[in-house]
Parts: C-alpha cells; structure tokens; sequence
C-alpha cells in the first residue's frame, strides 16, 4: 500500500501550512447526566471536518477555536468555540486553501498576505498534539466530589480497581462522562447453590 503522507523532506506543490484537524464526533453528548445524545453539533454536521488553529488565547477548559463549514452554509468557512469532548479523530492535514488560511487567521488576516498563516502549526507540533488527543482515556471522578480529578485519569475501558494515594477506589459506574469510583467495594455477586442430585 503507498503512503498518502508526503514525508518530511519533501513539500506538497500550492502548500500553504499544516494544520490539526478532526471530526464532529457521531455521538454528542449534551444534558444533565450527559443523557441527550445528538447527532453533530448545533453548527457542525456530524462528521464536519473541523480545523483548529493553535490556540493563542483560552476559550475555556475543554474548549478549541475551530474553523470548518457550517450546517446552513457549506460554502463558507465559519469560526467557532467547539467542545473537545464532541471531536474525534484527529490528525494533520495541509492547507491549500486561500479562504481556509482567511478563515484560519481571523481578525488577524493580512490582505496583502492572502496565502500567508499568521499562527501556524508546524507539522510536528500538530501531529504530537494529534497524538495526545487521540490517547483513550477517561476523567475519573471519586464519590463525594463534583468535579473529576485534576490529574487522574483512567484508560478506557476503566480498571474494576485504582489505588489513589494509598487508598483503594472500586468502580461504581461508567459512562459516557467518565469513570466514576467509590470508596466501598461493590456488593459480592450471590450465586445460588444447586442441590446435587
């Protein structure tokens, strides 16, 4: 099978940058409890390809700058604040585009310079970043508290166990929001027994 990537001493004809990109993800989780599940977003069909240029100010936790085509108007790129949690897939992928590298720029766009990124990616920045999204892990929340663990996370799926500063947890639940643990051990299973004939 050929590689469809061009390697790194050789660049694309029309190249303008690389940039990280990812798809509307199929499920989008919304709700209390995280039990609405939607298909795309209110402006990204599911699947919508979605750039994201490196973040220069935060937009807040668990969010991305993203540009891609919106749901009402597919000819023209928007620029939006999207959730991580409702992107997957991600990986690199060149820009060749005039209006993708306007609508890449923003406020920042230089008319004189139409083909030029202000804030670009290097393609061994984005793929690293690509790399750490793409990692399956979950948050992990403990009984009592509100918010998942600052530091912690789980793979997915979840181990049954997790010691955390010397203190057993046992999974209690999960679900689409993480993996919840709690301090008691989860009830042993009965299993009748079956006279012997």
């Amino acid at each position: 099978m050929a590689e469809t990537e061009p390697t790194e001493e050789e660049t694309p004809e029309g190249l303008l940058g690389w940039c990280l990109v990812a798809n509307v993800a199929r499920e989008v989780v919304r709700g209390e409890g995280g039990l609405d599940i939607q298909h795309g977003t209110k402006h990204f069909r599911t699947g919508a390809l979605l750039w994201l240029p490196p973040v220069r100010w935060d937009p807040g936790h668990g969010r991305w700058p993203a540009v891609g085509r919106h749901r009402g108007n597919s000819r023209r790129y928007v620029h939006m604040i999207v959730r991580a949690d409702d992107l997957e897939n991600f990986r690199v992928k060149g820009v060749y585009s005039e209006a993708l590298v306007r609508g890449l720029n923003g406020w920042d766009h230089d008319p004189t310079a139409p083909r030029t990124l202000q804030n670009p990616w290097t393609r061994e920045r984005a793929q690293s970043r690509a790399d750490g999204c793409n990692h399956l892990s979950e948050p992990l929340f403990i009984e009592g508290r509100k918010y998942a663990h600052p530091r912690i996370s789980v793979p997915n799926p979840p181990p049954a166990e997790i010691e955390i500063e010397g203190e057993t947890l046992h999974l209690a639940r999960y679900g689409t929001r993480g993996a919840h643990y709690s301090r008691t051990p989860p009830p042993a299973e009965w299993i009748p027994e079956i006279p012997e004939p």
